[in-house]
């Protein structure tokens, strides 16, 4: 599966557990995603150095290349994932769109 596919599933979930009180993590798991641990961590990293979500702990070891995360794993969307997903549902409406104007228009 496409990363920003995955980016946007995780972003769409912790958005919508705003109304919960606690975060359901299974249901963006590694498993439910498609994705092995490994790049699950590191999408969850880069979401938090990115600063559309907060709230995960990361830890490095001499040995290891890369961060991994340490638990509790309890992410929360940020102002700016909202915003991301505001404007990544707006750009999939515009683009809907124009790919129906396409279609209904011959020669374009």
């Amino acid at each position: 599966m496409d990363n920003f596919k995955i980016i946007y599933r995780i972003l769409k979930h912790l958005e919508a557990s705003l109304d919960c009180e606690h975060t359901d993590i299974e249901a963006i798991s590694p498993s439910r995603l498609g994705v092995t641990r490994g790049r699950w961590e590191q999408l969850l990293i880069m979401l938090q150095d990115s600063g559309y979500i907060k709230g995960i702990i990361c830890t490095q070891s001499f040995s290891d290349d890369k961060r991994h995360l340490t638990e509790p794993i309890a992410p929360v969307i940020t102002l700016k994932g909202l915003e991301y997903l505001s404007e990544n549902s707006v750009m999939q409406k515009v683009a809907k769109l124009l790919k129906g104007i396409k279609d209904m228009t011959p020669g374009i």
